[in-house]
């Protein structure tokens, strides 16, 4: 990588990761409880995937995978899409996203705010697995990158080396470790990155891939429903995702997991997508497995803002057997440490 693109990374690398560690204190059928979740959406772009079109950018021109001038192309359901545009756009590439056509409105203005061209692809034309190999003949033309966000180890690699160690290290200064972990699957990078990391401070850590209940893709192989979670469950199962590594699926359902979205932003006042409530569901389900003092860490990957022209901003009818009718919840409490590569001198870990 050549000097002037070493300096790009390094003015931009602060506005991505050592994001706020959140206690969420709850109750569940009368039963205090506490859950604890990365506020993602405190990156450049407002996405976990920021941190993952970072470090596959960085190491993409440590290696001369890109040049200078080369096009991104991605397929994606949205917030992939926004990071690469955003990152792509500084650096100074052109952005061109394949993006199935049944995507939030917002994810498309967004994108195109940073420059990138949208293209939407329909059911028809093969919706996710469509705009994959849309890339791929895109690529043939030549000075075109790929990031290839579902099949990329560099995408688990990232939540290695970021997301998981920063919860290992705000839990620790809390005096605790992760007894389970629960993200839903999009790519997968997520889970089995901060599962990994975890699994090396507690080797008995459960890891839990999470898909919706109307559309369980992990655990038929291929999607056979409708669903409103937005960025998990994409049609297929991405080739990183190592279920045979992971603990049992969690499944939650999308009327509940907008119900405690909203029930996040209007109690507690973080706006947080669908997933964000899925997170929180599949995590009530884990500590019911491993117990009601059990520390169980997940992730809200993204804010409220981007699905405000979907079912997010209408109210969801309670129905039997969700969970969001017995969880009452009560107060936040928010860590925030900066990396130990990051401390002035006169700084030690304790003053994190």
């Amino acid at each position: 990588m050549d000097r002037s693109m070493e300096l790009k990374f390094q003015s931009f690398a602060p506005m991505i990761s050592n994001t706020p560690l959140l206690e969420i204190q709850y109750k569940y059928r009368g039963n205090d409880r506490r859950i604890f979740a990365k506020a993602e959406y405190y990156n450049l772009s407002g996405s976990i995937k920021d941190r993952v079109a970072f470090h596959i950018l960085k190491k993409a021109y440590e290696s001369h995978a890109i040049q200078k001038g080369d096009c991104i192309a991605e397929a994606t359901s949205g917030n992939t899409g926004i990071a690469f545009s955003a990152m792509g756009s500084y650096l100074g590439h052109k952005v061109v996203i394949y993006m199935p056509d049944w995507m939030s409105r917002e994810r498309i203005s967004l994108m195109e705010s940073y420059g990138a061209k949208v293209r939407l692809v329909s059911k028809e034309e093969g919706g996710f697995l469509g705009s994959i190999q849309m890339t791929e003949e895109l690529a043939k033309q030549g000075n075109v990158f790929l990031p290839r966000q579902f099949s990329n180890e560099d995408n688990v690699e990232t939540h290695y080396l970021t997301t998981g160690e920063e919860i290992v290290r705000q839990l620790s200064a809390l005096g605790l470790k992760a007894d389970g972990t629960v993200a839903g699957v999009g790519t997968g990078g997520t889970v089995m990155g901060i599962g990994k990391r975890l699994r090396e401070e507690n080797p008995s850590c459960k890891v839990y891939p999470l898909e919706p209940s109307n559309s369980p893709t992990l655990s038929t192989g291929y999607r056979v429903g409708k669903h409103r979670i937005y960025g998990i469950s994409d049609e297929f199962i991405p080739s990183i995702v190592k279920l045979n590594e992971l603990d049992q699926v969690i499944s939650v359902d999308d009327g509940d997991s907008i119900r405690m979205a909203r029930m996040l932003s209007q109690q507690l006042g973080i706006g947080v997508g669908v997933s964000s409530g899925a997170n929180f569901l599949g995590s009530v389900i884990a500590q019911e497995r491993l117990g009601k003092d059990s520390v169980v860490a997940t992730v809200f990957a993204d804010d409220n803002k981007k699905y405000l022209s979907t079912d997010y901003s209408v109210p969801q009818p309670a129905k039997e057997g969700y969970l969001t009718n017995d969880i009452q919840l009560m107060n936040v409490a928010a860590y925030r440490s900066v990396s130990y590569t990051h401390l002035r001198a006169h700084e030690t870990p304790e003053h994190l």
